[in-house]
């Protein structure tokens, strides 16, 4: 299963549920159904191989210790950095693969500007190791508590500060639109930067924007799964975002990555059926895109 445009393989990022943990069943699964890519979180050096004898394709990998990389204590950064680096190594044993990452620190209480540090000082170092294997390392957007690289100003400043590259973008468009940045504006100016793309979307609800605005949680209603109070995470084709176009950028500017649905919908999210069916749902959609 491929996008229209671009031709993208089209796969799904591993979720914590027990059917996704199950890795010869997920392999199965997605044969089965023509998906093309799987995104490791658990394990993902027992996996390597099972997934790729299997003719699927490494969307990206989660890595055993982010945080650390963002901790106040030197020696808490460097013990992340050994763990992590050792698992690079292991994994691209094989060839260069896509490291996924937020930039959520230990601490977000500190001062940004702090954390910012920690953070160039640990990945400038990281960056030498991805580098051995032509590896990257793809940073997702998650506006979590004290996230770094979520807009384009901390992008701009972590590309100039670790401008190896190495460092890349992992492009989710969901997050970009829930929090007012416009997604293709974003993904013009950073398409040379993207290796690995996310599947999914954002709905913005208009009814609930005006009760209760985007700056205060709401007093009396209750927050969406996998959302907030005027705003929710969607599969591809139920929210915002033009995918289409998005597509055409990436294609005309050389990505040749995969597209892959991070299933985070409380339309799907919950049962293993029905985050099946949404996983399938949504990349059916971009198959027509």
């Amino acid at each position: 299963m491929k996008t229209r445009t671009g031709n993208f393989p089209i796969g799904f990022r591993q979720v914590n549920t027990n059917w996704n943990r199950d890795i010869p069943s997920l392999i199965e699964w997605a044969v089965a159904n023509k998906l093309e890519a799987i995104d490791l979180t658990t394990d993902p050096e027992s996996a390597l191989n099972a997934v790729a004898a299997a003719g699927l394709r490494i969307g990206s990998i989660d890595l055993p210790d982010n945080r650390g990389m963002i901790a106040a204590d030197p020696a808490r950064r460097a013990d992340a950095l050994s763990r992590n680096s050792d698992c690079i190594r292991a994994c691209t044993a094989a060839g260069p693969q896509n490291f996924f990452a937020v930039m959520l620190p230990e601490d977000p209480a500190l001062p940004r500007r702090q954390n910012y540090d920690y953070m160039v000082e640990s990945f400038t170092a990281l960056a030498a190791v991805l580098e051995e294997s032509g590896s990257h390392y793809v940073i997702e957007g998650w506006p979590g508590p004290g996230a770094l690289c979520c807009t384009p100003e901390t992008y701009r400043a972590f590309f100039r500060d670790v401008p190896s590259p190495a460092m890349s973008v992992n492009y989710d468009p969901s997050h970009l639109i829930r929090m007012g940045i416009d997604p293709l504006r974003f993904l013009t100016e950073f398409v040379d930067r993207v290796h690995h793309v996310h599947g999914k979307d954002t709905e913005i609800l208009d009814d609930n924007l005006y009760q209760y605005g985007h700056e205060q949680p709401a007093t009396f209603a209750d927050r969406i799964a996998y959302g907030a109070h005027s705003w929710r995470y969607t599969i591809p084709g139920q929210g915002l975002f033009r995918w289409g176009e998005g597509l055409r950028i990436l294609a005309e500017n050389g990505y040749n990555g995969a597209v892959s649905i991070e299933l985070e919908d409380a339309n799907f999210n919950g049962a293993e059926e029905s985050e099946k069916w949404g996983i399938l749902h949504g990349a059916n959609f971009l198959a027509g895109c």
